[in-house]
C-alpha cells in the first residue's frame, strides 16, 4: 500500500491539550505550516483544556481584532482553517461543569476519558490525518495525549512537542514570528526583536498499537481505564497447546478453534517442532512426509471419515508447494485476526529462499505443550 502524502487527506487535523499558555497553539501551527521543509497545513484545530485556559483560548486566539490566530494566517497567507471557539472543548467534572484545574485522581480520568475520545474518533475518519502536540497542559494531559495517540494511531498520524528558545518561551505576548518582525519586552522589562525567536517542533516518535486494540474498542465509548485493560489483556505469556476434542489451539491462555485440516496442519508442524531442535524443525514441502501428517489428521476426524478420505486422495502423490501456502495463509490470518498484539508469535513462518524455502514455527519447544 503506497502511503498518501500529507495534503492528499481531505481532513487533516491538529489536536492539541492546553493549560494556561494558548501560545503553543500559533507555534506549533507557526512550526508546521509555515517553517516546516514538509508542510502541514491542518484544515481544522482542536484544543483540549481546562474551563480557565479554555477562556484564555478564546480571548487571546480568536478575538476577532487582536487574536493572534487570524493574525497568524493573515500574516503567512494561511487560509481555510477551520479554528473556532466551538473547536475548543472544555474537560468536565463528573457533575459536567468545567474543570478548573486537573489536581485530583477523579479530574486525570475525567482527563483521560476526554482526551481518548476525541483521538480516537478522529483517527477512526478514513480520510483523516491527525498530528497532536502534547507541548501545553498539566504533564499528565500531554501523557494521556500521547497514550492515546498510541493506542489509536495510524502510520499516518504524528506527535510533537513545540520548543522555543529564552526569552520567548516565557514571554506572554509572544505568539508566533511575526511576518514584520517588532521588539517585545522581555519578563526584565529588557528589549527583545522576534526575528531573534527560534522555533523547533520535536517530533515523538510513538509505539502504534492500533493493530492490537480490537475493533469493537476503536468504535465504542469506553473509558481510557477500560481501553488500556483490554489492551492489556492481550498481551499473555507466549504458550502453546492443544485440544485434539475441541480442535482448538490455546496461544498464551486464549483459545482459538481452527477447521480440522488447519488443526491437524499446525498440530504437525508443532509436534515437528518439539521432536526436533528449533534450528531442524522448519521443513521443505518436497522432504516432508505426507503420511505423518496425514496420520495427525486420522486423529483429529478419523481415518473413516469423508474429509480424511478426500484429503488422502489430494495427498496421493504427497505434498505439493501449494497445499503448503494455503494452509499457512489460513492459518495465519485466523491468528492475524484473533491475537492481533501477538499473532508474529505463532504463526507459520517460512525460512529461507526459494527454491529452499522451509515452513515451521518460531516458537521454542519449551514453549509447546502436546
Amino acid at each position: 500500500m503506497v502511503e498518501m502524502m500529507t495534503a492528499e487527506y481531505s481532513r487533516r487535523i491538529l489536536l492539541l491539550v492546553t493549560g494556561l499558555t494558548p501560545q503553543v497553539v500559533t507555534e506549533t501551527l507557526y512550526a508546521l505550516a509555515v517553517q516546516a521543509d514538509e508542510k502541514f497545513v491542518p484544515t481544522e484545530i482542536h484544543v483540549i483544556s481546562t474551563g480557565e485556559g479554555a477562556k484564555r483560548a478564546r480571548l487571546s486566539l480568536l478575538d476577532p481584532l487582536t487574536g493572534q490566530f487570524n493574525a497568524l494566517c493573515r500574516d503567512y497567507g494561511l487560509q481555510a482553517i477551520q479554528f473556532t471557539p466551538e473547536n475548543i472543548h472544555v474537560i468536565e467534572d463528573a457533575s459536567g461543569h468545567p474543570l478548573t484545574d486537573i489536581r485530583t485522581p477523579d479530574d486525570n480520568l475525567r482527563a483521560a476519558d476526554y482526551i481518548v475520545h476525541y483521538v480516537r474518533n478522529f483517527c477512526s475518519d478514513e480520510s483523516s490525518i491527525l498530528h497532536v502536540s502534547i507541548a501545553g497542559g498539566r504533564k499528565s494531559m500531554g501523557f494521556f495525549a500521547g497514550y492515546a495517540l498510541s493506542l489509536f494511531g495510524r502510520s499516518q498520524d504524528r506527535l510533537s512537542h513545540v520548543l522555543v528558545n529564552d526569552p520567548f518561551e516565557s514571554l506572554p505576548d509572544f505568539y508566533f514570528p511575526p511576518a514584520q518582525g517588532k521588539v517585545l519586552n522581555s519578563r526584565n522589562n529588557g528589549p527583545v526583536h522576534t526575528s531573534d525567536a527560534r522555533i523547533m517542533l520535536a517530533d515523538i516518535p510513538f509505539v502504534r498499537l492500533r493493530g492490537g486494540v480490537p475493533q469493537n474498542l476503536q468504535d465504542k465509548k469506553i473509558s481510557f481505564h477500560e481501553t488500556v485493560e483490554e489492551v492489556q489483556s492481550g498481551l499473555r505469556f507466549i504458550s502453546l497447546s492443544f485440544d485434539l476434542t475441541k480442535k482448538s489451539i490455546c496461544c498464551g491462555g486464549k483459545w482459538i478453534k481452527l477447521p480440522p485440516v488447519l488443526f491437524a496442519f499446525y498440530l504437525w508442524l508443532a509436534r515437528q517442532q518439539v521432536m526436533t531442535s528449533a534450528i531442524d524443525a522448519a521443513i521443505h514441502w518436497q522432504e516432508a512426509d505426507h503420511h505423518d501428517f496425514l496420520r495427525i489428521y486420522a486423529e483429529v476426524v478419523g481415518s473413516m471419515s469423508a474429509s480424511f478420505e478426500k484429503t488422502r486422495d489430494v495427498l496421493r502423490n504427497g505434498f505439493d508447494r501449494q497445499f503448503f501456502e494455503e494452509k499457512k495463509a489460513k492459518i495465519n490470518s485466523t491468528l492475524q485476526k484473533q491475537l492481533p498484539l501477538e499473532a508474529s508469535f505463532y504463526q507459520i513462518a517460512t525460512f529461507g529462499e526459494k527454491p529452499y524455502k522451509k515452513y515451521g514455527l518460531r516458537l521454542n519447544p519449551d514453549q509447546i505443550s502436546l
